[in-house]
């Protein structure tokens, strides 16, 4: 039996192939995700690593607790501080570090990095062991800087150049006396680093005299522990924490790998999805050709051989075509591996150099998932030829299933659809959070169900295509018939299709309208023109305010500032606004009372509101920063939503009791309204600004709904590996169906239809199919969609479902090209038949 089932693979190499390939994308795919991630998470942590090689023990300031009503004043790190430590015993070194955001500007004027990844810090001096000097000299006062060597060589910047930047909010324009290299992973990333000498880094980055962290370097024979055992002593445990560098290299090699996860779950979701595509194919194959082998199998068992040998014989064919494939897909894996490296250059981001890194866990999984998948696709169709007894198998060619079977089938899929449904229904019921899970259980029981029932779906789906394949003649006559003679292959083609386009068309009509649902908002909520803003979302200077003021055409401007609170025992979050302008650059709604904030009037978000049993004219007592205590009375309250919302207090009352007053944003109205001309002059009047943002309603919902459109995108991208496992299918069962309707087609070649006519029956059949499972994705996707956006509206409430009809029929219209291409080779096939031969065959 063993020597037979090798013959069988070996027999009908075509069939092999095509198998092989089937399987192969799939463990491609899982094997590529693994080395990719694999690769650039242990590039990001050895360079992290390389970090933390000068610092032997960070101490920095504890962070702010609350206090009885009062808030606890930040613990800093001052020059004294950093002179104790390293003076304790044991300390070879201490260097202290300022970091912040710093926006550098390319030679066109925008901006360098992606705004979080546009650092700057304080180069320490000529022994500096963080940042190697590779060329010029260290910058010494504010007009002076020093530029990392990966950014001078995107940007073009040499020594001498002078260069624009801002910290928070005025422009600078300071002379690169020098170039450096570093570790740092933003920089691998695209970002940028700009290094001051410490006292201008201090003063440009809002800590004057003190330090964001304080590494010391051990002495010649002292451990980490050691050292950090004697810091912990000479420092004040109740203002600073210490931490070894090894800890530090670790939490941090943890943190990349964490972020890193995500994208790794991503990636291998979809490489779930091609190999649940590839299933179906490979399911359906080994169903025709244990079909078409029905005798040979039968006369095996009419020799002595048992139903668990067939069985075997069919399990270990699988087995040899699994291990082929997922030996071949692990080598194509890591070829994808090493082409999505050398990809991530092209979006403009760069990773540190490391070696291609292939773990055995890699090698594993490809193993594990090509041959398991095959061998479970192949069990069935091998158990369901091993019951066939061996007299009814000899007198007939192809078994038909039997009505018990279609009936169990049928009943069993409307169950799972019928459950799925009303686990989705459910789900709608309940707020976002808690209904994820029913809701993911329900549209895998619903998928599962409807592919089930697939083949009973076929015939009255595909029977509405009869008016227009009559256009077509006695071609398009066979092709309806071809396409609902064998309903359960027909299924299994069909729902490759389908899963892909479920998903790709669910996801499309959430973010269509989760961004109509963000543009309403922005909207609604919104009645300023502009909105100015730091572009990685940090605090803007004062002067900003003042700047905008000044410009020519505007009308009315409030700044907006966070601040922290004591409100009846809890720590609460208060935004002060121009109480005289405020209510000309918003207009939320009100649930009751007016929207005025003056004085100690304020105005409240309803779910605040709901949680501290406020209502128009409730008072309450606010203690700020300074501990200076202020009664605020309610005077409305407004429905909140993500861009206005929580306390705002009029900021002649808040700003004297502020530490440090930086605003959040600055909202802006101006005669001429909203215009490109009028976006450039206060670009203009900001001084041209790398660091500021400014954004119109627009901007402001595109830049919100760029996470759907970036991972819309992606999943465009990753579908591809679906559709191509997909069309493989549709090849692979239209080849099956011309070898096994040889006969048929010679007779069809016989009675006068030629070769034009035989290759446009196969076109149909195949378009027919794909066209099935192309309605029954996007019906799915369209009823996902839906039930998801039900989740966003108790959260949302300008979420309103949009149907993206045009990009609907654009799916539609690709499976149908999906189905024409993949029956081009079975078509040419069988027009090519030599009649006769086909005639005479079995």
């Amino acid at each position: 039996m063993f020597r037979t089932a090798l013959r069988n693979v070996f027999a009908h190499k075509a069939r092999l192939l095509m198998t092989v390939l089937a399987v192969m994308l799939g463990v491609a795919f899982v094997s590529g995700t693994l080395v990719f991630t694999n690769t650039i998470t242990d590039a990001y942590q050895k360079s992290s690593a390389k970090g933390f090689d000068h610092v032997d023990v960070a101490v920095r300031a504890e962070g702010r607790e609350d206090t009885g009503d009062t808030l606890a004043e930040q613990p800093e790190l001052t020059q004294a501080l950093l002179k104790k430590a390293e003076g304790v015993n044991g300390a070879r070194s201490a260097i202290g570090v300022v970091s912040g955001f710093t926006a550098l500007a390319d030679k066109d004027g925008d901006l360098v990095g992606n705004g979080f990844q546009s650092q700057g810090g304080n180069y320490w001096g000529t022994h500096d062991p963080r940042y190697p000097v590779t060329e010029g000299r260290a910058p010494h006062g504010e007009n002076e800087v020093l530029l990392d060597s990966e950014t001078a060589r995107r940007t073009g910047y040499h020594v001498g150049d002078t260069v624009r930047m801002s910290v928070d909010g005025p422009v600078l324009s300071p002379r690169v006396t020098g170039i450096f290299t570093t570790d740092d992973g933003n920089v691998a990333a695209g970002g940028s680093l700009v290094l001051f000498d410490t006292p201008t880094a201090q003063h440009l980055l809002g800590k004057p005299g003190t330090y964001d962290e304080i590494d010391v370097e051990a002495a010649a024979g002292t451990s980490q522990r050691e050292l950090r055992a004697a810091l912990g002593k000479a420092l004040p445990a109740d203002a600073v924490e210490t931490t070894t560098g090894r800890q530090l290299a670790d939490d941090q090699a943890e943190a990349i790998a964490a972020s890193m996860s995500g994208l790794k779950q991503g990636l291998l979701v979809f490489a779930g999805i091609a190999l649940f595509v590839g299933t179906f194919i490979i399911a359906n194959t080994f169903t025709m050709l244990v079909a078409q082998r029905t005798r040979e199998l039968a006369l095996l068992r009419a020799v002595g051989a048992s139903r668990r040998q067939v069985t075997r014989s069919v399990l270990i064919e699988a087995f040899v075509v699994g291990l082929a494939a997922a030996l071949s897909g692990l080598l194509l894996g890591i070829g994808i591996g090493a082409g999505l490296r050398a990809l991530i250059g092209t979006f403009g981001a760069s990773v540190p150099d490391g070696p291609l890194v292939v773990t055995a866990g890699t090698v594993g999984a490809a193993l594990a998932v090509g041959v398991v998948v095959t061998m479970l696709a192949a069990w069935l169709p091998g158990r369901r030829a091993a019951k066939i007894p061996p007299v009814a198998a000899m007198n007939s060619l192809h078994a038909k299933a039997t009505t018990k079977s279609l009936v169990v089938r049928n009943t069993l899929g409307s169950l799972l659809a019928g459950a799925g449904v009303a686990a989705v229904l459910y789900a709608t019921t309940l707020s976002g959070s808690e209904g994820r899970a029913p809701m993911g259980f329900g549209a895998v029981l619903l998928v599962l169900g409807v592919f089930v029932l697939t083949p009973l779906l076929s015939r009255p789906l595909i029977a509405a295509s009869a008016p227009v394949l009559r256009i077509f003649g006695m071609s398009g006559k066979l092709a309806r018939q071809n396409s609902v003679r064998n309903p359960r292959r027909t299924a299994a083609t069909a729902s490759a299709l389908m899963i892909g386009l479920t998903l790709i068309t669910g996801l499309t009509v959430i973010s269509g309208s989760l961004q109509g649902a963000i543009d309403r908002m922005a909207a609604s909520s919104i009645s300023a023109d502009y909105v100015v803003s730091m572009a990685n979302g940090g605090p803007l200077s004062p002067e900003v305010a003042k700047e905008l003021a000044a410009a020519d055409g505007v009308t009315a401007l409030s700044p907006l500032r966070n601040a922290p609170a004591r409100i009846n025992g809890e720590t609460e979050y208060v935004t002060g606004v121009d109480g005289a302008d405020i209510g000309r650059l918003t207009a939320p709604t009100m649930d009751g009372g007016s929207f005025r904030v003056e004085g100690t009037r304020i105005v409240v978000d309803d779910d605040m509101a709901k949680d501290q049993g406020w209502k128009v004219g409730s008072r309450f007592t606010a203690a700020f920063e300074d501990g200076a205590r202020k009664t605020l009375t309610v005077a409305g309250v407004y429905q909140g939503n993500e861009m206005v919302r929580g306390i705002m207090v009029d900021n002649a009352t808040l700003t004297p009791h502020l530490d440090d007053v930086s605003d959040m944003q600055v909202m802006v109205s101006t005669s001429g309204g909203a215009s490109e001309k009028t976006k450039d002059r206060l670009e203009k009047a900001l001084g041209d600004n790398p660091g500021i943002s400014v954004q119109d309603k627009q901007d402001i919902s595109d830049s919100i709904a760029q996470i759907f459109t970036l991972m819309l995108n992606m999943l465009y991208g990753l579908l591809a590996m679906a559709v191509i496992v997909a069309v493989l299918g549709v090849v692979n069962t239209l080849a099956m169906s011309v070898f096994e309707r040889a006969q048929e087609i010679g007779m069809l070649r016989a009675i006068g239809l030629d070769r034009r006519g035989i290759k446009r029956m196969v076109r149909l059949e195949s378009l027919v199919i794909a066209l099935f499972g192309g309605v029954l994705g996007i019906g799915l996707g369209v009823f996902f969609g839906w039930a998801a956006g039900e989740l966003f509206s108790s959260s949302l409430p300008t979420y309103e479902l949009a149907l993206p009809w045009a990009r609907m029929a654009l799916f539609l219209l690709l499976a149908g090209l999906v189905g024409v291409l993949a029956a081009l080779w079975p078509a040419r096939r069988a027009a090519r038949l030599n009649m006769l031969t086909a005639i005479k065959s079995e």
